[in-house]
Order: structure tokens, then C-alpha cells, then sequence
């Protein structure tokens, strides 16, 4: 069974995806994130999510980790990439075959969608219908068709471990949260048709190797936790403290994002950059006249008198 992640010493971590370079949204949950380390006394790591590597961009990486030093925002040891990590991918999913808690699965998105229109439940625009468990082995499994995906099972996984359905979890700023993972997501993807790792088990094998203790993101991502504290379970790795900031948002109402045209850091004055994140936090304005280094302080002592108790 998973262990609380306050009983270790504190290990954060930033974990971009090179799709394109960091905009004001992504840098405020980098700094949140750095806040967090510091006014913890704890390591702070940077994480390539370079897993999705058709969606990744030459030389983002790179350029990711340059914006991040200009704004004083240095990681305490070395970068890892998600590409370069796929032995421990493979290895976790290995596990959960072995356990009876993943299986092949044959299904397009057409036929999600399909067997779903059969019970009368028609795909709303920007969500996603559960996975009905179509080629659960209890349910005949693939049936000849070749294996496209592997996922989770999500109820086996449930049952065989004693976890409350709905699952609950709490998170630092947003109170306590509960989501049934199996009628709200279904059987969620490890490793994708495309033979890519699927980002859930990636970022749980990954946070798990190296010892992450909090996790400090945006809201946006708030609703993976609960798939991500059940492979947690699952693999027998500790489960860490949530922490999902306030989002940054464009004049449509919408996330920032790098899929809707965030424009990239201008980074010519880190400090105004750094400023506009801080202030999105609901931080208080660094006092006049401060250079960079003190401003940051500044803000780890305002997060410290917030945040440490929560």
C-alpha cells in the first residue's frame, strides 16, 4: 500500500513537455512549484516530459531549461528526459501484467464511441466517454482482434487492494476531492497504439524513481490525480501531496496553453516575467528597487507563511 509522502524529506519537481517553449501559465506553475522546494528547504528537479515525442519540438528542451536559469529557477540536480526512461516504463507495466491489473486492448476511438451510441450516450465536445471495458479478459478479451493499447484495470485494481470507490485525495488548495476513477475514466492507457508510454504511467513510474514527495501543477491537471494515486496503489510506490494552482488565462476565458497560441516568455526583463507570475499566485509585490534574487526571497517567505502548513 502507498505511503504518505510527509514522512520524507521534501523532493518537488517542474515538468514541462518540449511542445513548445514556456508562456506566463507554465511559468507560474514552474515558480509554484520552485516556491514550494524552497520554502520547504527541500530539492527541486527538473523533469523533461519528452514521452510524446511526435508532439515535441527540436531544441524546446533545451531552450525550456535556458528560460528557466534566466529567471534564477535552477534545478538542484541534474535535468532528466522522459525519452531516455522507457526500460522503467516497461518494467512497471510488466508488474501490472504479471498482477492480472493490465491487459491488450484492441479498441479504436471509433469503437469506444460506438459501443457507448449503443446505450444512447453520444461524445460531448471537448470531453472524453469512459472506456466501457470492451476487452476486459472477463469480457472475452481481444476476440481475434489484434492488441492496439494496453490499460489499466481499474476495477480489478480496486477490488484486489480494498480502495474506496469513489476515491478520495486532498489537495493543499483545493480541499478534499473525489472522483469514481472507473465510471468517470474507465480503463485508462499505459502504453498508447502508437507504441508511445501513456503520460500517467510515465509521470507515476518517474515521480516514484525519484522520491517526489510534492507535486506542485496547475488546475488543469487536477483530475489525473485520482488515476494516478490508483497506479500508485497499484505499484506499490508512495503517493505524494497535491498542490494545483490557479490557472493563467487568455482574454477568451481559456487556459493559456501552447495548443491555443500562447505566445513564449519574453524574457528580455526576467523580473517583470517573474512579477506577473507571483502576482497570479496572489503573492505580494516584491518591494521597489529589488533585483532578482532578492525578489525571490521575498516570494518564498510569502508562500512559506501561506502554503507550509497546508
Amino acid at each position: 500500500m502507498a505511503t504518505a509522502a510527509s514522512r520524507r524529506p521534501y523532493r518537488g519537481r517542474f515538468a514541462p513537455s518540449p511542445t513548445g517553449l514556456l508562456h506566463a501559465g507554465s511559468l507560474v506553475a514552474a515558480l509554484a512549484s520552485w516556491l514550494d522546494a524552497r520554502a520547504h528547504g527541500g530539492v527541486w528537479l527538473v523533469r523533461i516530459e519528452d514521452v510524446d515525442t511526435p508532439r515535441c519540438m527540436a531544441g524546446a528542451d533545451m531552450a525550456i531549461l535556458q528560460q528557466l536559469a534566466r529567471c534564477g529557477l535552477q534545478p538542484d540536480e541534474p535535468v532528466t528526459w522522459q525519452s531516455q526512461r522507457g526500460h522503467l516504463y516497461q518494467d512497471a507495466l510488466d508488474r501490472l501484467v504479471r498482477a492480472g491489473w493490465a491487459y491488450p486492448c484492441a479498441c479504436t476511438r471509433a469503437d469506444i464511441e460506438a459501443a457507448w451510441a449503443a446505450h444512447g450516450m453520444v461524445r460531448q465536445r471537448h470531453t472524453a466517454l469512459p472506456y466501457p471495458g470492451t476487452c476486459r479478459p472477463e469480457r472475452g478479451g481481444l476476440r481475434g482482434r489484434p492488441a492496439r493499447a494496453w490499460r489499466l484495470h481499474v476495477g480489478r485494481v480496486a477490488a484486489s487492494l480494498g480502495l474506496p470507490v469513489p476515491l478520495p485525495w486532498v489537495d493543499r488548495r483545493l480541499g478534499p476531492q473525489l472522483q469514481d476513477v472507473e465510471s468517470t475514466v474507465g480503463d485508462f492507457v499505459l502504453k498508447r497504439a502508437d507504441g508511445l508510454w501513456a503520460y500517467q504511467l510515465a509521470v507515476v513510474v518517474d515521480d516514484a524513481a525519484q522520491g517526489i514527495t510534492d507535486i506542485v501543477r496547475g488546475e488543469d491537471l487536477a483530475d489525473n490525480t485520482p488515476r494516478q494515486i490508483v497506479l500508485q496503489h497499484a505499484l506499490g510506490v508512495p503517493t505524494p501531496r497535491y498542490l494545483h494552482t490557479t490557472l493563467v488565462r487568455g482574454a477568451n476565458g481559456e487556459k493559456l496553453s501552447k495548443q491555443n497560441g500562447a505566445q513564449p516568455l519574453d524574457l528580455r526583463h526576467p523580473l517583470a516575467a517573474l512579477a506577473a507570475a507571483a502576482e497570479a499566485l496572489a503573492l505580494p509585490p516584491a518591494p521597489p528597487n529589488t533585483d532578482l534574487p532578492q525578489a525571490l526571497q521575498h516570494w518564498t517567505h510569502a508562500w512559506r507563511s501561506r502554503w507550509t502548513a497546508a
